[in-house]
């Protein structure tokens, strides 16, 4: 009697998670506007604001001759991706803006993707073209976010921040892209949010 009685327990806890899972409502934490631009991408291929409303998308600010934390931003998007591969999540876009254009062309920024195990590279949009100054000014005035190069050095100062961009190009969440702890990047809130908005936006 007391083995039903448990186990009766331990299903209804199960429930009650698979239920509260089921009803997740994405919340947003930010309503950053993002300003329009115009970049190509490590294909060759013009990227813009336009181009990328419709569906949302995961931001970053990186640089290929980084020296920090860009590799293993760039490798921590990659399992975000594997896992939003897993639960077939398929209408998205994953941006890198470079915050080093002087450096990074296309062919440039290939190779580096090249560097990582990406489980979907069609999904990416490595982007460039465009100068110091704008690169700049859009992550401040966009992702209310530093970029600054470094004087007299080959290094860019640039946030370890990943952006969620929903599918009218406002970011509206952001999270740690780099953490020295097991556990201090969300990579699982992140793709559970990147769904529910795709979700949100198919009315499902």
């Amino acid at each position: 009697m007391k083995k039903k009685s448990l186990a009766l327990a331990l299903l209804l806890v199960v429930s009650v998670v698979m239920s509260a899972c089921s009803n997740y409502q994405f919340k947003p934490t930010t309503s950053y506007e993002i300003s329009d631009f115009t970049a190509t991408d490590h294909r060759g291929e013009e990227v813009s604001l336009e181009s990328l409303k419709g569906e949302p998308w995961l931001a970053m600010f990186i640089f290929t001759n980084c020296t920090t934390i860009c590799s293993p931003m760039t490798y921590n998007m990659s399992l975000i991706q594997e896992d939003l591969v897993k639960k077939g999540i398929e209408d998205y876009k994953i941006v890198a803006f470079s915050v080093d254009p002087a450096n990074d062309s296309p062919e440039v920024l290939s190779e580096y993707l090249n560097r990582f195990n990406v489980p979907d590279e069609s999904k990416w949009h490595l982007v460039t073209g465009y100068d110091q100054k704008f690169i700049e000014q859009l992550a401040v005035g966009s992702f209310k976010s530093l970029v600054k190069a470094i004087e007299g050095e080959d290094q860019v100062m640039h946030a370890n921040t990943f952006y969620l961009v929903d599918e009218k190009g406002v970011a509206v969440k952001n999270y740690t892209g780099y953490s020295q702890t097991e556990d201090g990047v969300p990579y699982d809130t992140i793709a559970v949010d990147l769904q529910s908005l795709i979700e949100e936006r198919l009315g499902k």
